[in-house]
C-alpha cells in the first residue's frame, strides 16, 4: 500500500511535470486540435497570442477551420487580436481553407470580419472554384473577388473550376464573364483544363471561337 502511494504521488508530480514544460503556444494548439472552445477561450483571455505559429508554419484559425474544430474557430475570431489574413508557411489564409472546404458560413463570417479577398498569386477565389460548393464561388464574386485572377503560373479560377470543382461552379464563372482564352504558363486554357478531367460537354461550352 506504501508503495502504491509512492508511486501515485510520483506520477502527480511528473504529470505536473510535463505539463509545466507544455507551454502556452502547445496548450492552445492542442485546444484547437481537440476543438475545446473553452480552453481556447481561457488561454487567450491569459493573453496567449492567437497568431502564433506551430512548427510548420501553420498558424491556429487556419489548423482550427482544416480541422473542422469551429468552437475554437469561434473563439479565435472572436479575439480582436487575431489577424485573419495571417498566411501560413504555404502562403494560405484561412479564408481560402474556408473557400476550399465550401464552408460558406465561415467564408462569411471571415469576410465580415475584414478578410481579404484578392491578394497576389492563389486567392480564395481560386480555392472556392476548385471545391465542391457553387454558393461560395458566388459570394466571393458578389464581394468583388478578381475573376480571372492568375496564380503563380497562371492559372485562373475557372481552370481549377473545369478540372478540379463542381461543374455549376465552371458554368458560373463562364456566366460571369471569365475570360475563356486566358491560357497558364503550360500553354492550358480552361477548355483544356476541362479535358484533362474527361469533362467532355463542359469542354464544349469553354471554347472559344
Amino acid at each position: 500500500m506504501r508503495n502504491h502511494l509512492r508511486f501515485a504521488a510520483y506520477l502527480s508530480v511528473a504529470v505536473a511535470v510535463s505539463s509545466s514544460f507544455a507551454g502556452p503556444r502547445e496548450d492552445l494548439l492542442k485546444a484547437v486540435e481537440l476543438d475545446t472552445g473553452h480552453q481556447v477561450k481561457a488561454l487567450l483571455q491569459q493573453s496567449v497570442d492567437p497568431n502564433l505559429r506551430d512548427d510548420q508554419g501553420q498558424v491556429p484559425l487556419f489548423l482550427a477551420l482544416r480541422a473542422e474544430s469551429y468552437k475554437a474557430a469561434a473563439e479565435l475570431l472572436n479575439d480582436p487580436r487575431t489577424d485573419v489574413d495571417l498566411a501560413n508557411a504555404s502562403g494560405e489564409t484561412p479564408l481560402m481553407m474556408a473557400a476550399l472546404r465550401g464552408n460558406l458560413e465561415w467564408a462569411q463570417r471571415l469576410l465580415d470580419r475584414g478578410a481579404k479577398l484578392n491578394r497576389d498569386g492563389w486567392t480564395p477565389l481560386h480555392y472556392a472554384a476548385s471545391g465542391g460548393e457553387p454558393k461560395l464561388v458566388r459570394l466571393l464574386l458578389e464581394r468583388g473577388a478578381v475573376i480571372d485572377a492568375k496564380s503563380p503560373n497562371g492559372t485562373t479560377p475557372l481552370m481549377m473550376a473545369a478540372r478540379y470543382g463542381a461543374i455549376d461552379s465552371a458554368d458560373l464563372l463562364r456566366e460571369r464573364g471569365a475570360d475563356l482564352a486566358l491560357r497558364n504558363e503550360r500553354g492550358l486554357n480552361a477548355a483544356d483544363f476541362a479535358a484533362g478531367a474527361g469533362r467532355d460537354t463542359l469542354v464544349q461550352r469553354l471554347q472559344t471561337r
